[in-house]
């Protein structure tokens, strides 16, 4: 599993002109899931997710995480960082998830997070969304939990 995560000050989807999302500080993670990606690769992009230190402390540094600083997260699915970039100029989709299994394994990651007991809000699998985002930084990290098979 992919998490593409944004230290926000603010953050908002929407889908047809309505916010179905919307967080304060925090962060906004973009998701994408890879075949052969199971529960385990959510509940462990779930742990680094609340626990990767992204904030800054009182010396400037980034030693908190969102859990550390009272944040909240917004999760969305974005099968696109699933692609395969790698030749060509159109990316190809053979690596990502199926969109079953993708929508299983979204809906469990929002779980395992929701789990720690942080506010979490989320994006509308399948949907065409607007996300809108002040980026804090800006900060901008890429995790990957590869698929075990």
């Amino acid at each position: 599993m992919i998490g593409l995560l944004q230290r926000v000050s603010r953050a908002s989807v929407s889908v047809d002109g309505e916010v179905i999302a919307r967080i304060g500080r925090g962060l906004l993670v973009l998701v994408g899931v890879e075949r052969g990606d199971g529960e385990a690769e959510a509940k462990r992009l779930a742990q680094r997710l609340v626990e990767y230190r992204v904030f800054p402390d009182d010396s400037g540094r980034m030693n908190l995480s969102v859990s550390d600083v009272g944040g909240s997260l917004l999760l969305v699915p974005q099968f696109t960082l699933a692609a395969d970039t790698r030749k060509g100029t159109r990316a190809g989709f053979s690596t990502a998830a199926e969109p079953a299994t993708g929508k299983a394994l979204f809906d469990r990651l929002v779980a395992e997070v929701a789990a720690f007991g942080l506010p979490t809000e989320q994006g509308r699998f399948g949907a065409n969304m607007d996300v809108e985002l002040v980026n804090a930084g800006p900060v901008t990290f890429w995790l990957h939990v590869p698929p075990r098979g």
